[in-house]
């Protein structure tokens, strides 16, 4: 047995995914991109390959590590460039994002032997985060002014609009495309492509995903562009587990479990947004919180239930840990890294990565 914590990715759960993708990209004519934002562990690139279009950055790494590991068409964009790393991008970019037209007008010249895009931000979102939310008051993701972007058209042929976060609902996604279109569709019939971004849970149980790619393909069709999406979570939820150990248990008002990982390191989203992590199945008599082994006191991975009694020793599965862990991961309180490893198609498990003592030392000074 792998020596817990560890990340376990499923290759046959990442293939359902990707032959979803696979389907809208087919039905639509839209292209996919990996958001490397979301997940960007590369030793499964060699499958999701073969069913997307090429990935989506945010920073220099990330869009160096698109161009290296996964290949085809390469998006950069990030909130702002500096004037340090704007060549090495543009060398590992098919196109260029600008987060705002004074980074298009200071960086135009650079990247002028690419396609250039602007980020558009429409002022409506599905985000129930304000955290997360772009179009949130004083937001500094993209430019929503029609006349400032105007007086750019000559310098880009592309927009990025990205205000979907972990939207499931279709109805809502058709609604603000309606309002970009009202917005922005005179922009949009003069340039060659639009991403619509990420956050569109398209890959979902019961998501209508003929509706939505039909709903695609008119956009494309209407102002004659190339449509874009960039699933991050899309591409790997329901892919992977993060696999840990029960380490001691005790009663402090409830049954308490303490186990070899932390969200604070390991599943980082659950403390930013205050949410539970996921055990299947989730029920039994036997109730416990299950808390990470880090200092911090809200340290906590959430309630569940159980069949039995857990005991020191015992392995614990929590779901659909793919997304915005991995690529958080971090050494807070020296919390043993999980290693990452993968189930291939055929059944097999094997490690592609542990992290040890030396990894911590190094990531210091």
């Amino acid at each position: 047995m792998i020596e817990t914590p560890y990340y376990l990715i499923d290759k046959a759960k990442l293939t359902r995914n990707m032959e979803r993708i696979a389907h809208v990209r087919e039905k639509s004519g839209a292209k996919a991109l990996l958001a490397l934002k979301c997940f960007a562990t590369w030793s499964v690139f060699d499958l999701m390959r073969d069913h997307m279009d090429g990935t989506t950055s945010s920073s220099l790494f990330e869009v160096r590590l698109g161009r290296e590991r996964f290949g085809k068409e390469t998006h950069a964009y990030s909130v702002a460039y500096g004037d340090n790393e704007i060549d090495e991008v543009v060398s590992h970019a098919d196109k260029i994002i600008f987060n705002s037209i004074s980074q298009l007008e200071r960086f135009a010249d650079k990247a002028a032997g690419i396609a250039r895009g602007l980020r558009l931000n429409p002022q409506v979102s599905s985000s129930s985060f304000d955290l997360a939310d772009p179009a949130r008051p004083f937001s500094r993701l993209g430019e929503w002014d029609v006349a400032k972007v105007e007086r750019v058209m000559d310098r880009i042929n592309g927009f990025m609009i990205h205000n979907n976060c972990e939207n499931k609902d279709f109805g809502l996604f058709d609604w603000m495309l309606a309002r970009i279109e009202e917005r922005f569709g005179s922009l949009i019939a003069r340039v060659d492509w639009v991403s619509l971004g990420g956050g569109i849970h398209f890959t979902g149980d019961d998501y209508p995903i003929e509706a939505f790619s039909a709903r695609l393909r008119a956009f494309s069709d209407r102002y004659g562009v190339q449509v874009y999406l960039e699933p991050g979570e899309a591409s790997i939820t329901k892919s992977t587990t993060l696999e840990v150990t029960v380490l001691d248990t005790l009663y402090n008002g409830k049954n308490l479990a303490i186990v070899d990982s932390s969200i604070e390191a390991h599943m980082l989203d659950l403390l930013i947004y205050r949410e539970a992590a996921k055990v299947s199945p989730n029920e039994g008599p036997h109730s416990y919180m299950i808390c990470g082994k880090s200092c911090l006191a809200g340290d906590v991975f959430g309630e569940f239930r159980f069949a039995e009694e857990l005991k020191v020793g015992d392995r614990i599965s929590f779901q659909d840990a793919a997304g915005y862990t991995m690529v958080k991961k971090n050494w807070f309180n020296g919390v043993k890294m999980p290693a990452i490893a993968i189930r291939e198609l055929d059944g097999s498990v094997r490690t592609v990565r542990e992290f040890t003592y030396a990894d911590y030392e190094q990531s210091l000074s």
